[in-house]
């Protein structure tokens, strides 16, 4: 039986080189307006992102990382934006950037347990 509540997600990916439009994905984001949930998990593989780009600084990736968690947590800490209603923080996050550190589109689904779904995305998005 499919799940009764909507939800959206969007992949949080590391471009390390912009211009190549490479990327790795590291994260998933995912909001569920009903359940009142935005969180986000994330890991960074430094073997295979090493190999995309020597170049890239991975306690500045970890650092943008970090944001992501604390913005969608709404801690104090998390600067101006963390102190946003959870839909205007999910929309700043998901918004699109020619950064190192984007997110895909936004894609839509239904679920009964937001959790458990963003454990379900990420082991096969990330994993």
């Amino acid at each position: 039986m499919p799940g009764t509540e909507l939800f959206e997600y969007a992949v949080i990916r590391i471009v390390p080189q912009v211009e190549r439009e490479e990327f790795l994905n590291v994260g998933v984001i995912l909001y569920c307006p009903s359940k009142k949930f935005l969180q986000c998990l994330c890991s960074i593989d430094e073997n295979k992102l090493c190999v995309f780009s020597s170049r890239a600084n991975i306690d500045d990736i970890k650092a943008h990382l970090h944001s992501f968690a604390q913005i969608c947590k709404g801690t104090d800490d998390a600067g101006p934006i963390a102190q946003l209603d959870l839909p205007s923080r999910f929309r700043w996050l998901t918004a699109t950037r020619s950064t190192v550190v984007q997110t895909s589109k936004v894609h839509p689904g239904l679920c009964n347990d937001p959790a458990k779904t963003l454990e379900k995305l990420y082991s096969e998005q990330v994993l």
